[in-house]
C-alpha cells in the first residue's frame, strides 16, 4: 500500500495597501487563489510588521505609496528582522527611485497595478521560491537605469561560469524573464532556475536587479 502524498504547503500572504477600495477586494481575490491563505491586510507599512510578527508571514504584497511607514522602509525592516519573508511589490509606480528603491531594499518581485490576478500569484509563488518576477515595464526600466551608470570592470565575473550561465546572464541582462529564456535557450524552465542558481552562488549575485548590473558591466548586454 502506497504512503499518502504530502500535501503542498499553501502560501501565507499580507497584503499591505493603504486604500481599502484596492486592500481588501485584492485579498479577497487572491484568497481564492490555489495554494495562498491571505493571513492579515495592512493599511501601512507599520501594520505590515505588526502581521509578520504574529505570523507566519510568507510573502508580503506590498504597496510603495503608504502613510505612517512606506513600503520601501518596510521592506528594508522585514529584510532585516524577518530575512524569511520574502516582498512582491505592487504599484501605480515604475519610476526608477521607486524601482530602484525596492529592490535595492530586498524586493524579489515588481509589478504595476495593471497586473492581472495570474501575475500576481506566480509573482508570488516565485518568491516564496527565492526567485525574481519583474513587470515587463520594470525591467526595461530597470534596464534603461542601469545602463546609464558607469560601468563596472569586466573581469568582475568569475572564470568558472560556464557557458551555458554566461547565455543565461546574458538573456537576465535583456530584461527576459525565466519562460523567456527556456523558450531562448530551448530548453525547460526547471534548467534555468538551475543555471540561475549556479550563476547567482558562483558570481555572489545577490538577486535580479544585481544580475542585470553585472551583465552590463561585463559587456554581455
Amino acid at each position: 500500500m502506497s504512503e499518502p502524498t504530502e500535501k503542498p504547503q499553501r502560501l501565507r500572504v499580507v497584503v499591505a495597501d493603504d486604500q481599502a477600495a484596492v486592500r481588501e477586494p485584492l485579498a479577497a481575490v487572491l484568497g481564492l487563489s490555489e495554494g495562498i491563505d491571505v493571513v492579515a491586510a495592512a493599511a501601512d507599512g507599520r501594520e505590515v510588521l505588526t502581521a509578520v510578527a504574529a505570523g507566519p508571514v510568507d510573502v508580503v504584497l506590498m504597496d510603495l505609496r503608504m502613510p505612517v511607514m512606506d513600503g520601501i522602509e518596510a521592506t528594508r525592516r522585514l529584510g532585516e528582522e524577518y530575512p524569511e519573508v520574502a516582498v512582491v511589490v505592487l504599484t501605480t509606480f515604475a519610476d526608477d527611485d521607486s524601482i530602484l528603491g525596492a529592490l535595492s531594499a530586498g524586493a524579489r518581485g515588481y509589478l504595476t497595478k495593471n497586473a492581472g490576478r495570474q501575475d500576481i500569484t506566480r509573482a508570488i509563488r516565485a518568491a516564496a521560491a527565492g526567485q525574481s518576477v519583474l513587470d515587463r515595464e520594470v525591467q526595461d526600466r530597470l534596464l534603461a537605469a542601469v545602463r546609464t551608470k558607469a560601468p563596472a570592470p569586466a573581469q568582475d565575473l568569475p572564470e568558472d561560469l560556464t557557458p551555458r550561465e554566461r547565455e543565461v546572464l546574458t538573456l537576465i541582462g535583456q530584461g527576459l524573464p525565466n519562460r523567456g529564456i527556456a523558450e531562448k535557450l530551448f530548453i525547460s524552465e526547471a534548467t534555468v532556475k538551475t543555471h540561475i542558481n549556479n550563476l547567482f552562488a558562483k558570481a555572489g549575485i545577490r538577486d535580479r536587479a544585481d544580475a542585470v548590473r553585472r551583465a552590463i558591466a561585463a559587456g554581455l548586454s
